[in-house]
């Protein structure tokens, strides 16, 4: 066995940890991945979120090979590119929201949303209004874990860093069986979050704002689909302002939701998008701005004034990411992932929902192929488990014992399987579930 111990892992219970061990993987096919003792296990978060079209699709694989074999690696500094990448460009445009525009390689999200807010901010100073920096997000949302990316992320655990900086501002998470009142409609809801938006921005000054940014489902905030008519509302509000949209697309983009964008399944019409995770369905390190039409023209003006965009990664846009990208997304619109997604979508949700009879279980939520199961004590009052409990690490650790991986996010569960589950795999994914729930919630009764 390996020695561990030189490792420091991220965004895990380090005292949980002590105690179980880490799982050591060396080895994965299709949707499944085993450790180092040959153990199997079928992975329904598709590793984190971006391993849609499975751990050795052999099209991937070979892309790799050629492309290291061709030109293994090179910058995107100084008016120099690799050819992948300038094709990659061309696609990511294509297939995106904007008839014209611009891409900005990054190495992942969290680099893509830090990125952007450079832009913004770059672009107000050249147009004349540096007071107009803020950037407003929302409660739950999750943009990244650099300083300013997490910044942007509205989780409570950011202040642990002295995080969100100045300038960040959090308006409502629109979770209405979370927060709604009791006898609000989803509507007015809906308005009300709407209004807590309108207040913020005239409480700032609509002329301190650079920009919005909205994931179209919170992802890493426990799958929270927006209520009904949320975005439109949104929308009609930040054009009031003249505020910039900015979709965050790292988890949504490219399938997630049963369309190629979040922002079709919502009618979003962003000014920019932001892409990574399933860019190159989890084989290299990638992430992407892209810029509509509208913000590319300010870009272009901003930059040619100052000559440069002072701003860039060594390996943005690295010639083997890209490649393996342009045929991940091949894949994915012409292997017919997409159309899967939509095909197990009420298979999926439907196994959910069915959850929702057991007595600890308050809601089941999703869309497409993401979903999450948020557990409470009580359903009625939707009182939640004491966190001495760790209701949602107690799930997670005893879904790996019985073979399956899923995510723990505070009281709630979260499943984002593959493009290329298999109905037999769903139907294991929910079998293993509804054991290890039913286990855990008869352990924990003595508890609470």
């Amino acid at each position: 066995m390996i020695n561990t111990d030189s490792v420091l892992h991220g965004f895990t219970d380090l005292k949980n940890l002590d105690d179980l061990g880490p799982i050591v993987l060396n080895q994965a096919k299709g949707i499944y991945v085993y450790d180092q003792s040959g153990k199997k296990y079928l992975d329904a978060n598709s590793g984190l979120w971006n391993s849609v079209v499975g751990f050795d699709h052999p099209r991937m694989i070979e892309v790799a090979k050629k492309q290291y074999e061709k030109f293994s690696g090179y910058h995107s500094f100084f008016g120099r590119i690799s050819e992948p990448a300038v094709r990659l460009a061309d696609k990511l445009i294509e297939i995106s929201p904007f008839s014209r525009g611009k891409v900005f390689f990054t190495n992942s999200g969290s680099e893509a949303n830090d990125t952007t807010v450079k832009l913004l901010w770059f672009i107000n100073r050249r147009k004349g209004k540096p007071q107009r920096r803020k950037i407003i997000t929302r409660i739950n949302s999750y943009h990244g874990v650099t300083a300013v990316s997490a910044s942007m992320t509205g989780k409570p655990y950011n202040s642990e860093f002295g995080l969100p900086l100045e300038g960040f501002i959090h308006s409502a998470c629109p979770h209405y069986w979370k927060f709604g009142h009791e006898g609000e409609s989803e509507e007015a809801f809906t308005i009300r979050m709407g209004e807590d938006l309108e207040n913020i921005i005239q409480k700032e000054g609509p002329e301190s704002i650079a920009g919005f940014f909205a994931e179209p489902v919170m992802g890493a905030g426990g799958v929270i689909p927006p209520s009904q008519g949320y975005f439109d509302l949104v929308q009609t509000i930040l054009k009031r302002y003249d505020i910039p949209f900015i979709a965050d697309e790292v988890i949504c983009g490219f399938g997630r939701t049963g369309n190629l964008w979040g922002s079709q399944t919502y009618n979003i019409q962003p000014d920019i998008v932001i892409a990574s995770k399933c860019i190159t369905s989890g084989f290299f390190p990638l992430g992407a701005v892209i810029l509509g039409e509208r913000m590319t023209q300010q870009m272009m003006d901003a930059s040619y004034e100052a000559e440069e965009f002072f701003h860039g990664f060594t390996a943005g846009g690295h010639p083997v990411g890209c490649a393996l990208a342009l045929e991940a997304i091949d894949i994915i619109i012409n292997e017919k992932m997409i159309e899967n997604v939509r095909r197990l979508e009420p298979i999926f949700m439907g196994g959910l929902k069915k959850f929702e009879g057991l007595d600890h279980i308050g809601e089941a939520r999703g869309v497409g192929l993401m979903g999450a199961l948020e557990m409470v004590q009580d359903k009625k009052s939707k009182k939640s488990f004491d966190g001495s409990i760790s209701i949602g690490e107690r799930v997670a650790n005893k879904c790996i014992e019985n073979g399956l991986i899923c995510r723990p996010l505070g009281p709630s569960i979260v499943l984002c399987p593959p493009f290329i589950t298999t109905d037999d795999e769903m139907e294991i994914i929910f079998d293993t579930l509804d054991k290890t729930l039913k286990k855990v919630f008869s352990e924990v009764k003595s508890l609470i």
